[in-house]
């Protein structure tokens, strides 16, 4: 029996995801990342953007996941580099983690081995997505975080590779007569920033990037996906391999569904971008209802008229 299994009774979040195979996809893929990273660079620079629009410095960052990309989109931009002073970039897979510049950490988000206050911002690069308890995961890097400490990250949205997710779901029906989930669920458009307010973080917003990358064909996009070490890491995935037979189908379907008049295949990317701060004392609060000085129709011009009046024609 494994002795890190969950039991039974046990009252914890699901396990959707394997998390030591999601360290096997980073470990193989760190070789020739930096091939394969676009994702990555394009979520480290609006995360670069985000440090850069708040009015303070910060003295101590971690960045989790990203494998380097954000540490080197830093050395390309002097004014988000004079706002940190230590940088400290961290991965679940110790080859990814070795791809950083400066000094790195292996550590796993779900039981992230940080001092409570201990840092003053933390960056998550494309990494929180394949967490089994994110609500647990943005708990910690809060107590990580100094009192006012900043937090922004990014995630991939369920959106994500939907058009690969109907192609393998209809080719495994016509060759196998069922089908399984072999395309990790990434969560639904969900309210990050509620996700970060139950966490404890002040002043929380979400938004969301959707991108479409093309491909000559769905072949190309698994070959992507393999050196990114984004492929399913799915704790209920099926434990036999998938064969020929069953990918030469998914590409053809795609092609069927999805190619566009120059015969190149969509990929959709949604990532989900959620920032907060650490509470502290000193930082705005909202005000109570009622407590307004000023009244709406007022600063509108506008005739005030009371809930129990018709509007007239």
């Amino acid at each position: 029996m494994d002795p890190d299994a969950p039991s039974p009774a046990s009252s914890g979040p699901p396990v959707l995801f394997d998390r030591a195979l999601v360290r096997v996809r980073r470990n193989r893929a760190a070789r020739e990342f930096s091939r394969y990273d676009f994702l990555h660079a394009r979520v480290a620079d609006d995360l670069l953007d985000r440090v850069e629009s708040v009015s303070r410095d910060f003295d101590t960052c971690l960045i989790l996941g990203g494998g380097g990309a954000v540490g080197r989109a830093l050395a390309e931009r002097p004014h988000a580099a004079e706002k940190i002073g230590t940088l400290i970039e961290a991965d679940l897979s110790e080859p990814m983690a070795r791809r950083a510049a400066g000094p790195a950490l292996c550590l796993d988000e779900e039981r992230l081995p940080i001092a409570d206050a201990s840092v003053d911002l933390v960056l998550s690069c494309l990494s929180l997505h394949w967490t089994n308890d994110l609500v647990g995961a943005l708990v910690q890097i809060n107590l990580a975080l100094r009192p006012d400490g900043f937090f922004a990250g990014a995630m991939l949205g369920g959106a994500t590779l939907t058009e690969l997710r109907q192609a393998m779901l209809a080719a495994e029906s016509e060759v196998s007569g069922g089908a399984a989930a072999r395309v990790s669920p990434f969560a639904d458009t969900i309210d990050l920033a509620g996700l970060l307010g139950r966490a404890g973080f002040a002043m929380p917003v979400s938004d969301v990037d959707r991108l479409k990358a093309r491909y000559p064909d769905a072949g190309a996009l698994m070959r992507d996906l393999r050196g990114m070490g984004e492929t399913s890491a799915l704790a209920g995935r099926p434990r036999t391999p998938a064969g020929r037979a069953l990918f030469e189908r998914m590409e053809a379907v795609y092609a069927e569904r999805f190619a566009e008049d120059d015969g190149r295949v969509p990929a959709s990317f949604e990532i989900l971008h959620a920032a907060g701060w650490a509470p502290h004392p000193d930082q705005p609060r909202p005000k109570r209802p009622g407590s307004a000085q000023a009244r709406l129709a007022d600063a509108l011009g506008a005739k005030e008229v009371s809930a129990g009046e018709k509007a007239g024609g």
